[in-house]
Protein backbone atom coordinates (compact mmCIF):
# COMPACT_ATOMS: atom_id res chain seq x y z
CA UNK A 1 0.00 0.00 0.00
CA UNK A 2 1.44 3.38 -1.05
CA UNK A 3 1.61 6.57 1.06
CA UNK A 4 -0.79 8.12 -1.44
CA UNK A 5 -3.37 5.42 -0.67
CA UNK A 6 -3.01 6.18 3.04
CA UNK A 7 -3.44 9.91 2.40
CA UNK A 8 -6.52 9.38 0.23
CA UNK A 9 -7.95 6.91 2.74
CA UNK A 10 -7.65 9.26 5.70
CA UNK A 11 -9.02 12.08 3.56
CA UNK A 12 -12.04 9.89 2.81
CA UNK A 13 -12.45 9.36 6.57
CA UNK A 14 -12.75 13.13 7.03
CA UNK A 15 -15.28 13.35 4.19
CA UNK A 16 -17.35 10.50 5.67
CA UNK A 17 -17.56 12.28 9.02
CA UNK A 18 -18.26 15.61 7.33
CA UNK A 19 -21.22 14.17 5.40
CA UNK A 20 -22.69 12.51 8.52
CA UNK A 21 -22.50 15.86 10.33
CA UNK A 22 -24.05 17.79 7.46
CA UNK A 23 -26.73 15.36 6.30
CA UNK A 24 -27.33 12.91 9.18
CA UNK A 25 -26.05 9.91 7.24
CA UNK A 26 -24.65 8.80 3.93
CA UNK A 27 -20.98 9.31 4.75
CA UNK A 28 -20.78 5.93 6.42
CA UNK A 29 -21.46 4.23 3.13
CA UNK A 30 -17.99 5.30 1.97
CA UNK A 31 -16.05 3.58 4.73
CA UNK A 32 -16.34 -0.03 3.52
CA UNK A 33 -15.06 0.71 -0.03
CA UNK A 34 -12.21 2.76 1.48
CA UNK A 35 -11.19 -0.10 3.78
CA UNK A 36 -11.43 -2.71 1.01
CA UNK A 37 -9.88 -0.92 -1.97
CA UNK A 38 -7.42 1.50 -0.36
CA UNK A 39 -6.36 -0.37 2.78
CA UNK A 40 -6.76 -3.92 1.33
CA UNK A 41 -8.89 -5.14 4.25
CA UNK A 42 -11.11 -8.21 3.64
CA UNK A 43 -14.76 -7.18 3.09
CA UNK A 44 -16.25 -8.92 6.14
CA UNK A 45 -13.69 -7.34 8.49
CA UNK A 46 -14.14 -4.04 6.65
CA UNK A 47 -17.84 -4.04 7.62
CA UNK A 48 -16.80 -4.62 11.25
CA UNK A 49 -14.35 -1.70 11.11
CA UNK A 50 -17.01 0.44 9.45
CA UNK A 51 -19.44 -0.20 12.29
CA UNK A 52 -16.90 1.02 14.85
CA UNK A 53 -15.92 4.11 12.86
CA UNK A 54 -19.53 5.06 12.15
CA UNK A 55 -20.56 4.38 15.75
CA UNK A 56 -17.77 6.41 17.33
CA UNK A 57 -18.09 9.26 14.84
CA UNK A 58 -21.86 9.46 15.21
CA UNK A 59 -21.66 9.25 19.01
CA UNK A 60 -19.38 12.28 19.15
CA UNK A 61 -21.67 14.09 16.76
CA UNK A 62 -24.78 13.22 18.76
CA UNK A 63 -23.25 14.83 21.89
CA UNK A 64 -22.94 18.09 20.00
CA UNK A 65 -26.54 17.86 18.79
CA UNK A 66 -27.78 16.92 22.27
CA UNK A 67 -26.13 20.01 23.75
CA UNK A 68 -28.07 22.06 21.20
CA UNK A 69 -31.29 20.20 22.23
CA UNK A 70 -31.96 19.11 18.66
CA UNK A 71 -32.45 15.37 19.35
CA UNK A 72 -35.95 13.89 19.89
CA UNK A 73 -35.26 11.10 22.39
CA UNK A 74 -38.80 9.66 22.24
CA UNK A 75 -38.51 9.13 18.50
CA UNK A 76 -34.97 7.80 18.98
CA UNK A 77 -36.26 5.10 21.36
CA UNK A 78 -39.15 4.12 19.07
CA UNK A 79 -36.80 3.66 16.13
CA UNK A 80 -33.60 2.49 17.80
CA UNK A 81 -34.83 -0.26 20.14
CA UNK A 82 -36.19 -2.57 17.39
CA UNK A 83 -33.34 -1.48 15.13
CA UNK A 84 -30.51 -2.43 17.47
CA UNK A 85 -32.17 -5.76 18.22
CA UNK A 86 -32.24 -6.63 14.53
CA UNK A 87 -28.70 -5.37 13.88
CA UNK A 88 -27.32 -7.46 16.76
CA UNK A 89 -29.11 -10.61 15.61
CA UNK A 90 -28.00 -10.03 12.02
CA UNK A 91 -24.38 -9.43 12.96
CA UNK A 92 -24.07 -12.10 15.64
CA UNK A 93 -25.98 -14.95 13.98
CA UNK A 94 -27.06 -14.34 10.36
CA UNK A 95 -23.81 -13.02 8.85
CA UNK A 96 -21.61 -15.80 10.37
CA UNK A 97 -24.12 -18.40 9.12
CA UNK A 98 -23.73 -17.31 5.50
CA UNK A 99 -22.10 -20.15 3.50
CA UNK A 100 -18.78 -19.67 1.73
CA UNK A 101 -18.94 -19.66 -1.26
CA UNK A 102 -22.33 -18.02 -1.13
CA UNK A 103 -23.20 -18.84 -4.73
CA UNK A 104 -21.93 -21.51 -7.08
CA UNK A 105 -23.24 -22.42 -10.53
CA UNK A 106 -21.12 -24.51 -12.90
CA UNK A 107 -17.85 -22.60 -13.36
CA UNK A 108 -19.09 -19.43 -11.62
CA UNK A 109 -18.28 -19.20 -7.92
CA UNK A 110 -18.95 -16.14 -5.77
CA UNK A 111 -17.21 -16.23 -2.35
CA UNK A 112 -18.97 -14.72 0.65
CA UNK A 113 -16.65 -11.70 0.78
CA UNK A 114 -17.30 -10.82 -2.85
CA UNK A 115 -21.05 -11.39 -2.44
CA UNK A 116 -21.05 -8.84 0.38
CA UNK A 117 -19.41 -6.31 -1.93
CA UNK A 118 -21.97 -6.97 -4.69
CA UNK A 119 -24.78 -6.45 -2.19
CA UNK A 120 -23.06 -3.35 -0.84
CA UNK A 121 -22.74 -1.90 -4.36
CA UNK A 122 -26.43 -2.62 -5.00
CA UNK A 123 -27.43 -0.84 -1.79
CA UNK A 124 -25.18 2.08 -2.73
CA UNK A 125 -26.90 2.40 -6.10
CA UNK A 126 -30.32 2.38 -4.42
CA UNK A 127 -29.09 4.88 -1.82
CA UNK A 128 -27.57 7.18 -4.42
CA UNK A 129 -30.76 7.20 -6.49
CA UNK A 130 -32.85 7.80 -3.35
CA UNK A 131 -30.64 10.75 -2.38
CA UNK A 132 -30.83 12.29 -5.84
CA UNK A 133 -34.60 11.82 -6.15
CA UNK A 134 -35.36 12.78 -2.56
CA UNK A 135 -38.23 15.28 -2.40
CA UNK A 136 -37.84 18.56 -0.56
CA UNK A 137 -38.35 17.61 3.09
CA UNK A 138 -37.68 20.99 4.63
CA UNK A 139 -41.24 21.10 6.00
CA UNK A 140 -42.13 18.37 8.56
CA UNK A 141 -45.16 16.15 7.98
CA UNK A 142 -48.28 17.07 9.90
CA UNK A 143 -50.10 14.86 12.40
CA UNK A 144 -49.03 12.67 15.31
CA UNK A 145 -45.83 10.61 15.05
CA UNK A 146 -46.50 7.10 13.69
CA UNK A 147 -44.28 5.25 16.12
CA UNK A 148 -45.41 1.77 15.01
CA UNK A 149 -44.29 2.38 11.45
CA UNK A 150 -41.06 3.89 12.74
CA UNK A 151 -40.39 0.69 14.69
CA UNK A 152 -40.92 -1.45 11.57
CA UNK A 153 -38.60 0.81 9.60
CA UNK A 154 -36.08 0.43 12.42
CA UNK A 155 -36.15 -3.35 12.06
CA UNK A 156 -35.36 -3.11 8.35
CA UNK A 157 -32.57 -0.57 8.83
CA UNK A 158 -31.05 -2.80 11.52
CA UNK A 159 -30.80 -5.74 9.12
CA UNK A 160 -29.15 -3.49 6.52
CA UNK A 161 -26.67 -2.08 9.04
CA UNK A 162 -25.80 -5.54 10.32
CA UNK A 163 -25.22 -6.91 6.82
CA UNK A 164 -23.11 -4.21 5.17
CA UNK A 165 -21.80 -2.08 8.04
CA UNK A 166 -23.48 1.17 6.94
CA UNK A 167 -25.52 3.27 9.33
CA UNK A 168 -28.56 3.65 7.07
CA UNK A 169 -28.91 7.39 7.53
CA UNK A 170 -30.09 7.78 3.93
CA UNK A 171 -33.19 5.78 5.00
CA UNK A 172 -33.55 7.10 8.55
CA UNK A 173 -33.73 10.85 7.90
CA UNK A 174 -36.68 10.80 5.43
CA UNK A 175 -38.62 8.46 7.72
CA UNK A 176 -38.10 10.74 10.73
CA UNK A 177 -39.50 13.65 8.73
CA UNK A 178 -42.41 11.75 7.15
CA UNK A 179 -43.41 9.45 10.03
CA UNK A 180 -42.31 11.38 13.13
CA UNK A 181 -43.04 14.91 11.93
CA UNK A 182 -39.57 16.21 12.76
CA UNK A 183 -38.04 19.20 11.03
CA UNK A 184 -35.17 18.36 8.72
CA UNK A 185 -32.50 19.62 11.13
CA UNK A 186 -34.00 17.70 14.09
CA UNK A 187 -34.28 14.60 11.89
CA UNK A 188 -30.58 14.89 11.01
CA UNK A 189 -29.62 15.26 14.68
CA UNK A 190 -31.83 12.35 15.79
CA UNK A 191 -30.55 10.18 12.93
CA UNK A 192 -26.94 10.63 14.09
CA UNK A 193 -27.79 9.24 17.56
CA UNK A 194 -29.71 6.30 16.07
CA UNK A 195 -26.77 5.50 13.76
CA UNK A 196 -24.39 5.57 16.75
CA UNK A 197 -26.52 3.08 18.71
CA UNK A 198 -27.04 0.77 15.73
CA UNK A 199 -23.39 0.75 14.73
CA UNK A 200 -22.01 0.04 18.19
CA UNK A 201 -24.51 -2.76 18.76
CA UNK A 202 -23.48 -4.31 15.44
CA UNK A 203 -19.81 -3.96 16.31
CA UNK A 204 -20.34 -5.68 19.68
CA UNK A 205 -21.81 -8.62 17.81
CA UNK A 206 -18.46 -8.97 15.98
CA UNK A 207 -15.80 -7.98 18.48
CA UNK A 208 -15.49 -11.48 19.94
CA UNK A 209 -14.75 -12.99 16.51
CA UNK A 210 -12.40 -10.73 14.56
CA UNK A 211 -8.75 -9.79 15.14
CA UNK A 212 -8.82 -6.00 15.18
CA UNK A 213 -5.97 -3.61 14.40
CA UNK A 214 -6.92 -1.09 17.07
CA UNK A 215 -4.14 1.39 16.29
CA UNK A 216 -5.20 1.72 12.65
CA UNK A 217 -8.89 1.73 13.53
CA UNK A 218 -8.53 4.48 16.13
CA UNK A 219 -6.41 6.60 13.76
CA UNK A 220 -9.01 6.31 11.01
CA UNK A 221 -11.81 7.06 13.48
CA UNK A 222 -10.02 10.18 14.74
CA UNK A 223 -10.01 11.63 11.21
CA UNK A 224 -13.70 10.78 10.79
CA UNK A 225 -14.55 12.44 14.12
CA UNK A 226 -12.73 15.56 12.96
CA UNK A 227 -14.95 15.52 9.88
CA UNK A 228 -18.22 15.27 11.81
CA UNK A 229 -17.25 18.11 14.17
CA UNK A 230 -16.57 20.27 11.13
CA UNK A 231 -19.85 19.15 9.54
CA UNK A 232 -21.92 20.02 12.61
CA UNK A 233 -20.45 23.52 12.69
CA UNK A 234 -21.13 24.00 8.98
CA UNK A 235 -24.59 22.40 8.95
CA UNK A 236 -26.45 25.63 9.72
CA UNK A 237 -25.20 27.11 6.44
CA UNK A 238 -26.48 24.32 4.17
CA UNK A 239 -29.71 22.55 3.31
CA UNK A 240 -29.38 18.81 4.17
CA UNK A 241 -31.80 17.95 1.36
CA UNK A 242 -29.61 19.48 -1.36
CA UNK A 243 -26.45 18.12 0.24
CA UNK A 244 -27.88 14.61 0.04
CA UNK A 245 -28.68 15.04 -3.64
CA UNK A 246 -25.13 16.10 -4.41
CA UNK A 247 -23.66 13.31 -2.33
CA UNK A 248 -25.93 10.82 -4.10
CA UNK A 249 -23.94 11.35 -7.29
CA UNK A 250 -20.69 10.48 -5.49
CA UNK A 251 -22.27 7.34 -4.01
CA UNK A 252 -23.35 6.19 -7.49
CA UNK A 253 -19.85 6.74 -8.87
CA UNK A 254 -18.25 4.69 -6.07
CA UNK A 255 -20.83 1.91 -6.54
CA UNK A 256 -20.08 1.69 -10.27
CA UNK A 257 -16.35 1.55 -9.52
CA UNK A 258 -16.95 -1.34 -7.11
CA UNK A 259 -19.00 -3.27 -9.67
CA UNK A 260 -16.35 -2.82 -12.36
CA UNK A 261 -13.62 -4.04 -9.97
CA UNK A 262 -15.60 -7.07 -8.78
CA UNK A 263 -16.96 -8.11 -12.18
CA UNK A 264 -13.42 -7.96 -13.51
CA UNK A 265 -12.51 -10.81 -11.15
CA UNK A 266 -15.07 -13.22 -12.67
Amino acid sequence: MTPTDHLVGYGAAIIAGLVIGLAGGGGSILTVPVFVYLFQIPPLIATTYSLFVVGATSLVGSVGYALKRQIDFTVTAAFAIPSFLSVFITRRFLVPAMPDPLFQFRSITIPRNEAILYFFAFVMIMAGLAMIRQPNLEEPASGRPRLGLLALDGLGVGVLTGTIGAGGGFLIVPMLVLLAGLTMHRAVATSVLIIAVNSFVGFMGDVHRDVIDWRFLLEFTAFSIGGILLGINLSRFFSPTYLKRGFGGLVLAVALYMLVKELGKL
